[in-house]
C-alpha cells in the first residue's frame, strides 16, 4: 500500500468566526441565567407565599402573637433577598449582553402608573407624594416596556426612600432633538459630587451614604444606566449634601 493510498482525508470546517463565537457565549449565559433564575426565586416565592399565609392566620390562629410577627419578619426579608436576587440577575444580563431588548414606542405615562401601582405601599407608609408634571401630556419613549418600568421602579424608589416623611418626588418630561428628557428630584439628604460616581457602579459603595445608610448592594442607579444604555438613552445625577438628588433619564424619542 502506497504512503499515498494510506492518506485519510478529514473534511475542511472553516473556524469559527469571532462573531459566531461570541453569539454562542451570548446563548450560553441566556440558559445559564434561566437556570440560576428559575432555582434561585422558585423556592423564595414558596418561602414568601407560605410566609404571608401563617402571617395573615389564613388557616386559623397560630397561637403565641410571636408567631404572627415571625412570620411577618420571614416574608419582609424573603421579599428582600428576592429583590436583590432580581436585581443581580439584571445586572448579570446587561453585563454579560444576555438581555433581550424588544424596542416599541411606550407611552410615558402608562408606564409611570404601572410604577406607582408597584409603589403604593412605600407611598403610604412614607407618607411621600409624586408630583408629576402635566401628566396628561407626557411623550413616548422608544423603549423595551420591562426595562422602562424597572428603570422607573429603581428611580422612584430610590426618591422616596430618600424623601422625608410627608415629602415631594417631582417628575417631569420634556421632548427636544429627538430624545425624552425624565427628571426625577428628590427632598432627600443628598450626596457629596464626588459620590455620584460609585454611585452608578454595581457593588461599590465606597463611603456613600445614599447606599450605606440603607446596607442596599448599591445595584439599582446601575441597573437604570445599564438599561438606558442598551436602549440608545442615558442617565445622568445632579446632587449636592442637603439638597437631594436629580435623576436625568434620557431615552429616544418615539
Amino acid at each position: 500500500m502506497t504512503r499515498a493510498a494510506r492518506q485519510i482525508v478529514v473534511p475542511f470546517e472553516a473556524p469559527a468566526t469571532a462573531a459566531e463565537r461570541r453569539a454562542a457565549m451570548d446563548e450560553q449565559k441566556k440558559s445559564f441565567l434561566r437556570m440560576v433564575s428559575h432555582e434561585l426565586r422558585t423556592p423564595l416565592n414558596a418561602v414568601i407565599g407560605f410566609s404571608e399565609i401563617l402571617s395573615c392566620e389564613l388557616y386559623g390562629p397560630l397561637g403565641s402573637p410571636q408567631y404572627k410577627e415571625y412570620a411577618e419578619h420571614i416574608r419582609a426579608s424573603g421579599h428582600k433577598l428576592l429583590s436583590l436576587v432580581n436585581q443581580v440577575l439584571e445586572i448579570a444580563r446587561l453585563e454579560g449582553h444576555a438581555a433581550d431588548m424588544d424596542l416599541a414606542a411606550e407611552p410615558l405615562d402608562h408606564a409611570l402608573e404601572d410604577t406607582l401601582e408597584q409603589l403604593a405601599a412605600d407611598l403610604r407608609e412614607t407618607e411621600v407624594s409624586i408630583d408629576i408634571a402635566d401628566d396628561t401630556a407626557l411623550p413616548s419613549v422608544l423603549a423595551d416596556g420591562r426595562g422602562l418600568r424597572t428603570m422607573l421602579f429603581n428611580l422612584l424608589q430610590n426618591a422616596v426612600t430618600w424623601s422625608p416623611t410627608g415629602g415631594v418626588v417631582a417628575v417631569s418630561a420634556t421632548q427636544s432633538g429627538g430624545m425624552v428628557h425624565i427628571v426625577i428630584a428628590d427632598q432627600g439628604p443628598g450626596v457629596d459630587p464626588d459620590d455620584i460616581p460609585r454611585l452608578l457602579k454595581p457593588f461599590q459603595q465606597g463611603q456613600c451614604a445614599l447606599t450605606r445608610r440603607n446596607n442596599g448592594a448599591g445595584l439599582g442607579l446601575a441597573i437604570v444606566e445599564a438599561l438606558s444604555s442598551a436602549m440608545g438613552g442615558s442617565l445622568s445625577i445632579v446632587s449636592a449634601r442637603g439638597k437631594g438628588l436629580t435623576a436625568h433619564l434620557s431615552l429616544p424619542a418615539a
